[in-house]
């Protein structure tokens, strides 16, 4: 069933029960409540007291290559029945299904009875910063400080290492006009460096243009909008690619934590 109104909000509360294993789904309500974005619909196997609740994209009215359709279970038997006859996934066209990577072998099996299968898999560290004084101060004395906005778009867009045209461009344009951002300016008001806020909560899109590196750019951005999204109401966390050890140190030492039984998976169909 989709929920609408106030179970959207009871859901939210639910979910708290969960984290950092609901993070993701949790996230998505969190903006989703608070804020108007993208439209997404939410699904659970049943209510109230829900075992599945799945966070998709209204493909009808925006592009969905970068748009991923995330799902959280705490009942591996009620996940399996969820995949197998929901009818909220189509397996016949592009998806990009986000899940705790202990489901992934559950997802997998059932849907080799389809004759579905996984074309991509990527798994991420997920980490949370418990505790807002734990990061870092950080002195930002003759650096401006501001919001990305639409006149952005291109060069955020540019950088990024997924970045295409049309679909991560709405996504971008989404991200800048409704969720926070930060961004530091040159002389020319032109950003040098910025992080943006994804649907799901997560913090993302860290990046310094090449010849601004190596002056603390990166640590000030996390650190003002780890405290902006926390004096909002929101949860402060970001994915980092396992392969990313850079990035894993580094917010590490900004004061970031992971519960080391939780890894975060996508997995590409029909990619």
């Amino acid at each position: 069933m989709e929920l609408i109104g106030e179970q959207l909000k009871v859901a939210e509360e639910q979910l708290k029960r969960f984290l950092p294993w609901s993070q993701r789904v949790y996230g998505y309500l969190v903006l989703r409540n608070r804020v108007t974005a993208d439209p997404v619909k939410f699904f659970v196997d049943q209510w109230p007291e829900f075992r599945v609740i799945i966070c998709h994209p209204d493909y009808e009215q925006t592009g969905n290559l970068f748009e991923d359709t995330m799902v959280f279970a705490n009942d591996e038997a009620a996940l399996r029945e969820t995949i197998r006859e929901s009818t909220v996934f189509n397996w016949t066209r592009y998806l990009c299904l986000g899940l705790d990577l202990c489901h992934v072998e559950t997802v997998n099996a059932v849907l080799s009875e389809r004759g579905v299968s996984a074309r991509q898999q990527y798994v991420c560290h997920m980490m949370i910063l418990e505790d807002v004084s734990n990061i870092p101060s950080i002195n930002s004395t003759g650096i401006s400080l501001s919001s990305l906005d639409e006149s952005h778009i291109g060069l955020v867009n540019q950088m990024w290492k997924f970045g295409k045209e049309e679909e991560s461009v709405r996504m971008i344009q989404n991200m800048i006009t409704n969720f926070p951002s930060c961004c530091i300016l040159d002389l020319n008001k032109q950003p040098v460096a910025w992080i943006l806020t994804y649907a799901s909560c997560a913090m993302g899109m860290l990046y310094t243009l090449p010849e601004h590196r190596g002056k603390g750019f990166a640590k000030l951005l996390v650190s003002v909008m780890a405290k902006r999204l926390h004096a909002q109401g929101y949860p402060v966390y970001c994915f980092i690619e396992e392969e990313n050890v850079v990035s894993y140190r580094f917010f590490k030492n900004m004061g970031f934590t992971e519960d080391p039984s939780y890894r975060a998976a996508w997995i590409v169909f029909n990619g």
